[in-house]
């Protein structure tokens, strides 16, 4: 059996459940050792059962070496501090993923921006942005000395349209911008920056919402129609992973993606063997066109709201 990564070390920032732990566990089943950092861990449990790990036993089940590391990346010197381990355990890296977020609930769909509330765009921030900064503050050093560079940035949605909310737009449409400028940076060291995007994500919150689990996940289409065009998190992850084998990534640089469109270009499928398309599932199914973030579509500020991804 290939395995295209196999001796790739890589860092998954905010892997302990959602698209975290699926680009984690992915990055494993291709073959790599892959550092998994959160804050939730079973010496230090969060408000949720998942844990870093649980993240990284599922990384070495799959054929990679995972590694639990808990760090609050809201903590610089924690994170600094983590960079000099895994410096000396590891000798560098080359992939960083940044997925930190769980912070959905302070989003306040549907409220003005003239109502919102101040506190939670700030949480938002902070749980979305400041921590992929430190996190890059931190671990990017860690990868100037690979031959192939990768940092890549998680957000929602590959749309330049509006997300349904000021706080949440401004933050998920600035680490599509985080990539640009990381990229810029990264290219003089052969590195790349790109940033990739989910559909409908079915992470563990979700399933829940929908009373369901990944066994009988089709039963959420009960609760929203929409959940029958939704992926696993394994999805994406196996998007990234495609990527970080990618011998061109460098071609990419500096741009969003889709977790549907790197399928249909590298060919991996979800857990269940279909290719989930949440940009065609929007055509068949909302009045209003999906404006990919292409060059007309910034050029236009086109507009192609999101708001309809959440239940």
């Amino acid at each position: 059996m290939s395995l295209p990564l196999h001796g790739v070390r890589a860092l998954v920032a905010g892997a302990t459940r959602g698209a975290g732990r699926g680009i984690a566990v992915a990055l494993g089943e291709a073959g790599a050792t892959v550092v998994c950092v959160g804050r939730s861990s079973r010496s230090a449990p969060g408000a949720r059962s998942e844990t870093i790990e649980e993240t990284a036993e599922q990384v070495t089940a799959a054929g990679g070496l995972g590694l639990a590391r808990r760090c609050d990346l809201l903590d610089e010197s924690a994170a600094l501090a983590l960079a000099d381990e895994l410096r000396a355990e590891l000798r560098g890296l080359d992939v960083l993923v940044n997925d930190v977020w769980g912070a959905d609930h302070l989003a306040d769909f549907g409220v003005p921006p003239w109502e919102m509330n101040l506190g939670n765009v700030r949480a938002m921030f902070d749980s979305g942005l400041v921590t992929h900064l430190v996190s890059t503050r931190a671990f990017t050093p860690l990868l100037l000395g690979s031959p192939r560079p990768l940092v890549v940035e998680i957000t929602d949605g590959d749309t330049f349209g509006y997300r349904g909310s000021l706080g949440y737009d401004l933050v998920k449409m600035a680490t599509i911008r985080m990539a640009w400028g990381l990229n810029e940076e990264l290219a003089v060291h052969g590195g790349t920056a790109v940033c990739v995007t989910p559909g409908f994500l079915r992470s563990e919150e979700m399933l829940e919402r929908m009373g369901v689990t990944e066994a009988n996940w089709r039963d959420g289409a009960a609760v929203d129609p929409n959940f029958l065009a939704s992926e696993s998190p394994r999805y994406v992850g196996r998007a990234v992973a495609a990527l970080a084998a990618d011998p061109d990534v460098r071609t990419r640089g500096g741009r969003v993606y889709s977790s549907w469109a790197l399928a249909g270009e590298y060919g991996f499928t979800d857990l269940d063997g279909s290719r989930p398309d949440w940009r065609a599932h929007w055509a068949r199914t909302f009045p209003r066109p999906y404006a990919a973030a292409d060059a007309a579509a910034y050029a236009s500020w086109a507009p192609g709201p999101m708001e309809a991804m959440k239940p």
